[in-house]
């Protein structure tokens, strides 16, 4: 992970302030959105088959049975994945969208709504690579959407380059303030709730815009 980036508009350097950031400012990110319109087909189809698969898997979730706890966890992990697909989906290619939702929302909760999505990337960044899935969740008596996330200890970040470093950090200290503790109802239910927001804000604009896409190329 390097310090410094290409903006992918304009060409410049700059240092990103976002772990996935492309441009080097808002309008590069805007002028490179509108020169790719005709390409907007791709983009809901990617929109409409993540999200359906986050909503499946989410369904999932609250009807996976809890005497089964391998398969539990393998469920858990599923929801982790999708949710954090279908988040940087929306946020590669319907930018507008997703900012313009998170505007609508006070500082607490654009905090909570970002720090909840830094917490389930550091989950996906390490189950399955360095921590076993089961060791980020505890198990209750209840329905799988009661079970909570367990507090972790730091993760080792000495390979990384100084921002990578920052970055995991930053999503370790997310999960701890806004997963460990929580349960899986606190913490899939508010993100989903957000994308699928985006979503139905997104969608119509992108449909409207592709057949103009279709007509400029003619």
């Amino acid at each position: 992970m390097s310090d410094t980036r290409t903006c992918e508009q304009c060409g410049a350097v700059f240092a990103p302030r976002r772990e996935h950031a492309r441009f080097c400012s808002t309008s590069c990110r805007i002028a490179w959105n509108r020169e790719r319109a005709g390409g907007l087909g791709v983009e809901v189809t990617a929109l409409d088959w993540t999200s359906a698969a986050m909503c499946d898997v989410l369904e999932w979730l609250g009807q996976a049975g809890e005497r089964d706890r391998s398969q539990a966890f393998a469920v858990i992990g599923e929801a982790v994945w999708w949710v954090t697909i279908v988040d940087a989906t929306l946020m590669r290619y319907h930018v507008e969208a997703y900012e313009a939702v998170m505007a609508t929302r006070s500082p607490a909760e654009r905090r909570l709504t970002e720090g909840i999505f830094g917490g389930l990337r550091f989950v996906r960044n390490q189950m399955g690579y360095y921590v076993d899935q089961a060791e980020f969740i505890k198990p209750g008596d209840g329905c799988i959407m009661a079970w909570s996330w367990r507090p972790m200890p730091e993760p080792a970040v000495a390979l990384l380059p100084p921002r990578g470093q920052a970055w995991e950090m930053a999503r370790y200290q997310a999960y701890e303030a806004h997963l460990a503790g929580h349960t899986m109802e606190e913490v899939f239910g508010p993100a989903a709730a957000f994308l699928k927001q985006v979503s139905e804000r997104a969608a119509p604009l992108a449909a409207a815009a592709e057949p103009n896409a279709n007509i400029r190329a003619v």
